[in-house]
């Protein structure tokens, strides 16, 4: 580990920590022991339960992309980042290889991030358009990301197995803002499957039979759970192709902020 990752893990708080989460059954006990958000972020960070995540993620960090060759990577599973007291949460799928597992926070350092703070941006719900690095001064006030999978997977395609176990990270994350939490806007079809578990979970209530599709702009709500919105991934895939534009993101977070009372 160079000296530049060392100082992204000491001011997160994450040198300390022991690589003793290493099984699912671990992982869920750790989630469950998490009193507050800060705590989660650490534990979360310290997660070695998935070998091929874990093996991936490194290697990553070790060979580097090219244009990246002088920076140190994080290498390591991306906690979300965000308001402690959000209304609104938004749920992607995994950290980007050369994004979040290269900066340690989620969406950040990559083309993904670059589409999703700007439209934050520009409906009020973050502090500046762009998302560098940790230490950028980015801020979202009333809105927390975070990933259904915490890891950095090979081909953005983590295992059944994988998500599995890392679910209890994002089930307590919800948990932990439940008491604010009025709307989830779920980026794909894979964070769209990731809630419904979560929503029984966090709050006891079954998921409707047959599950609502995924779709841009779907929208879903019962009482006494937040609504979720549907909204294509900000890939490349979906931005560069013109299947995602900004003005379609703007009405999914416009909706989103109006139903969190963010507006």
């Amino acid at each position: 580990m160079g000296p530049d990752a060392r100082l992204l893990q000491e001011e997160a708080g994450l040198t300390a920590i022991p690589r003793t989460t290493r099984t699912p059954d671990e992982v869920a006990d750790r989630a469950r022991r998490s009193a507050t958000l800060t705590d989660l972020d650490a534990a979360v960070s310290g997660c070695f339960a998935c070998p091929r995540l874990v093996t991936w993620r490194e290697e990553v960090a070790a060979t580097k992309r090219a244009s990246f060759r002088d920076q140190e990577y994080w290498g390591r599973p991306v906690p979300g980042f965000g308001a402690g007291d959000a209304r609104l949460a938004i749920l992607g799928l995994a950290p980007a290889a050369h994004g979040g597992n290269r900066t340690g926070r989620i969406f950040t350092g990559d083309r993904s991030g670059d589409v999703l703070f700007a439209a934050l941006h520009r409906a009020g719900l973050a502090n500046q358009a762009t998302s560098v690095s940790r230490d950028d001064g980015l801020a979202l006030p009333g809105t927390r990301v975070f990933a259904a999978v915490r890891c950095a997977p090979p081909d953005n395609k983590p295992t059944p197995g994988e998500r599995d176990t890392c679910a209890p990270w994002l089930h307590r994350e919800v948990e932990l803002v439940r008491p604010t939490l009025r709307v989830v806007v779920a980026l794909g079809a894979f964070a769209w499957a990731a809630w419904w578990p979560t929503m029984a979970d966090v709050y006891g209530v079954r998921p409707p039979t047959p599950r609502p599709a995924f779709g841009h702009g779907a929208r879903w709500s019962a009482e006494s759970v937040p609504t979720l919105l549907g909204c294509y991934h900000v890939s490349q895939q979906n931005t560069f192709t013109g299947r995602l534009t900004p003005a379609m993101l703007d009405d999914v977070f416009a909706a989103a902020k109006h139903l969190a009372g963010l507006a």
